[in-house]
């Protein structure tokens, strides 16, 4: 449509908001939403469901760490599943103030702690406890992989696992303290299931007993 004459060109309207939704557990089908922010990349349900169906096995009394939380849907994924806490980390207030509302509807126990805050400077700190599942799934864009794995390991159990979510044309690899255990990938994404090596002596999965590759979800 044309404007007329000296008319002032509309504001582009903000996109609205997107949801995700909470897989299994006692909070299955619960959506969350996703806001339209620069890097903010939700994983699918599809390779969520795969990656906690790797991960079922460990997850009740688990002590969960979601790094670049964003929606929250991994770190509330393993709530929902039987994790005993989890300590969600999300810089940007507004999409903070989503995955707030979303804590205070569903974690009636307190499970659930939400940092407002960068995830580097978060680790930086006092480690106060220790891990047994880390989630790292930051925006592509910047490069917060290799700072986040070098600050990481006071915060970890000895046979934590960790999940890293990065480029498929250029998957990242946490080093020689990390073996690995699945992977996943999508035409944008690569997945990878590690567990730390520090832990291996210990069984790996119950039913599971080599590291190999898992299912390829595609999108």
């Amino acid at each position: 449509m044309k404007r007329r004459p000296g008319q002032a060109p509309h504001a582009r309207a903000p996109r609205p908001a997107g949801q995700v939704r909470i897989i299994g557990g006692h909070w299955r089908g619960t959506r969350l939403s996703v806001l339209d922010r620069p890097g903010l990349r939700p994983s699918s349900d599809r390779g969520r469901e795969t990656l906690f169906n790797w991960l079922q096995p460990m997850l009740p009394g688990a002590r969960v760490l979601d790094l670049f939380a964003g929606s929250g849907a991994l770190g509330l994924e393993a709530l929902s599943r039987g994790a005993a806490e989890a300590v969600l980390v999300e810089r940007d207030p507004g999409q903070a103030a989503q995955l707030a509302a979303a804590i205070g509807r569903l974690d009636r126990d307190g499970r659930a702690q939400l940092v407002v805050g960068d995830a580097l400077h978060w680790l930086q700190g006092a480690a106060d406890r220790r891990f047994d599942l880390v989630f790292i799934d930051p925006p592509f864009e910047g490069d917060h992989w290799a700072s986040v794995l070098q600050r990481l390991p006071p915060w970890l159990s000895d046979d934590a696992w960790l999940y890293l979510e990065s480029p498929t044309p250029a998957p990242v690899h946490p080093g020689t303290d990390w073996l690995p255990h699945r992977t996943m990938s999508t035409r944008h994404a690569h997945g990878a299931l590690y567990r730390r090596a520090a832990g291996m002596a210990a069984a790996t999965l119950p039913g599971v007993a080599n590291p190999s590759t898992g299912p390829q979800p595609h999108e």
